[in-house]
């Protein structure tokens, strides 16, 4: 388990011990399998972006806050000038860019996506987590499944979905797929 790992994971139990409910009980109002949610809590797994959506929003805390363990504080607009957007490393196939990380109270969480070229030759590894997605393909070729039915997107195709559905993507052709992905 990475440090990051460690202290996302610490400061998700921090959060659940103020309240005073059990991991099982989170999970199940969540709506995630509570194993899964086990195997988050205690660095067996990865939490998925989405699940941090939702435990940040069930908390009331900011996903930046969540993940840096630092407060957002914007609340008119922020500004995100090119490659300055923090990267959230939350899975190996991809990299993430939090668009918005330093507003406070954010309604949705927008993320400059990479999928990695090499994601291609390996299975699609599918997540579920509560909320819906907004994903616009920005350059390459991508490979989405969302409930069992897989589609080809390029450039300027988008997709919305409910997140609660398996859902997965990855690069085509052998080169990287970059794409907006907006969680809410």
């Amino acid at each position: 388990m990475t440090e990051e790992i460690r202290e996302i994971t610490a400061r998700v139990k921090v959060l659940r011990e103020i309240e005073e409910i059990s991991g099982e009980t989170l999970a199940k109002e969540l709506g995630f399998d509570p194993g899964e949610y086990n195997s988050w809590e205690s660095g067996e797994a990865d939490f998925p972006v989405g699940a941090l959506v939702e435990i940040a929003a069930r908390f009331k805390v900011d996903l930046s806050e969540l993940i840096t363990g630092k407060t957002s504080k914007l609340t008119t607009f922020c500004l995100t000038r090119a490659a300055e957007a923090p990267e959230v490393s939350r899975r190996p196939m991809y990299d993430y860019w939090n668009l918005a990380y330093n507003f406070h109270r954010k309604k949705a969480e927008p993320f400059l996506v990479e999928a990695k070229a090499e994601s291609e030759s390996k299975p699609l590894s599918l997540n579920t987590h509560p909320g819906q997605e907004f994903n616009y393909v920005l350059e390459g070729r991508l490979l989405i499944s969302v409930g069992g039915h897989e589609m080809e997107l390029g450039p300027g195709d988008c997709i919305y979905y409910d997140s609660s559905e398996p859902h997965g993507m990855k690069a085509l052709g052998g080169v990287r797929a970059r794409f907006l992905s907006v969680v809410l």
